[in-house]
């Protein structure tokens, strides 16, 4: 059922209604309405309304949460995994392993690594593990 369908029937010629957003509704906070001239059991019905659409839609998001929870563990059971694909640059072990010995000689720059390497210089940290060393490193 449209609240437009039932606000009319409670305000009177001249009233005002400030709807607010509906997604705003079920939150901790108070939901204040903007009605002039509008008194009574007219104001706290349309309370209610906006409370039972708050109840609704939360109750809708939960249940899109729980749907989504059961696809992913069902995904994982079936052997698939979420996120983003690893860059084909670094995709197994020895181009890992690769990229660390390049890393770990002090006289190899950064910059020089990741261009030779094609990677970005977050993608060659994300990849090999950092061991700190005596004496600065060239970037």
């Amino acid at each position: 059922m449209k609240l437009s369908f039932i606000v009319p029937i409670l305000l009177l010629a001249g009233d005002k209604l400030c709807r607010p957003d509906y997604s705003t509704a079920s939150r901790a906070f108070p939901v204040r309405f903007n009605v002039d001239k509008l008194k009574g059991t007219g104001l706290q019905i349309i309370r209610l309304i906006f409370h039972v659409f708050g109840a609704l839609a939360e109750f809708e998001r939960d249940l899109i949460r729980e749907r989504t929870q059961a696809g992913l563990a069902a995904a994982r059971a079936r052997g698939r995994r979420g996120g983003r694909p690893r860059t084909p640059s670094l995709n197994d072990a020895r181009k890992v392993a690769i990229a660390q010995s390049l890393y770990d000689d002090r006289r190899n720059m950064v910059a020089d690594i990741c261009k030779t390497l094609h990677i970005s210089r977050s993608t060659l940290y994300r990849y090999i593990s950092v061991r700190p060393r005596n004496g600065p490193r060239k970037s």
